[in-house]
């Protein structure tokens, strides 16, 4: 991590390139996502060293974002990473503190318990949990999670061709996809893509 964070030092140095220099925390928003998105297709390709290329594309935004708040005074790459690895001892206290859990599930249950204490007790809204920069089918599965969303009875009724030629009816059926998948356990965003890029690769023309 050090040599990645001399190089991105040396891009945002006054000599050295100026697409580096003129980036903010703001302006690398998309391709924090892009990246991430294309780290995801990697695992799914099943190449171990295109995801290792992706993974670190994945961690040259962490270092851009950590130089420019260095730059600015406001935090550094240590701040970033004393963060995340205080977080982990304190919502594993069954590995580094003396808990016992049974399951996955009951770590899981420990785990958001303890991010209610860290608010002081105050619970976090159900929905406000969901980053709203998240892809539109895998926000709408989460949120229909997290607030018990059901699915329109009307809909549940209606035929393709219905919703196809009702254009009001499109977004609401497509939430209930959404969550009819996160209701059987599954991510509708992976679903689609991963069925998109099976008709590509397979070259399946016709009907869908």
């Amino acid at each position: 991590m050090d040599r990645l964070l001399h190089t991105m030092r040396r891009l945002r140095a006054p000599d050295g390139c100026p697409w580096d220099q003129a980036q903010t925390h703001d302006s690398l928003r998309p391709y924090l996502l892009e990246e991430a998105a294309e780290a995801v297709d990697a695992m799914a390709a099943g190449d171990p060293a295109h995801l290792a290329e992706e993974l670190g594309d994945v961690l040259l935004q962490v270092a851009f974002h950590a130089v420019i708040g260095e730059e600015a005074g406001t935090f550094g790459y240590a701040d970033v990473e004393a963060a995340i690895v205080e977080k982990l001892v304190r919502r594993h206290p069954h590995v580094f503190g003396d808990v016992e859990v049974a399951d996955a599930a009951e770590v899981l249950r420990n785990w958001n318990a303890i991010k209610v204490q860290e608010t002081g007790g105050v619970p976090v809204a159900p929905g406000d949990r969901v980053p709203r920069s998240l892809p539109a089918l895998r926000r709408a599965a989460d949120l229909a999670v997290a607030l018990g969303w059901r699915v329109e009875p009307d809909l549940e009724r209606r035929t393709l061709a219905d919703v196809a030629s009702d254009p009001d009816a499109l977004a609401p059926a497509l939430l209930a996809l959404a969550q009819a998948a996160a209701d059987a356990g599954l991510d509708p965003e992976l679903l689609l893509r991963d069925h998109v890029d099976a008709r590509r690769r397979d070259g399946i023309a016709g009907a869908v």
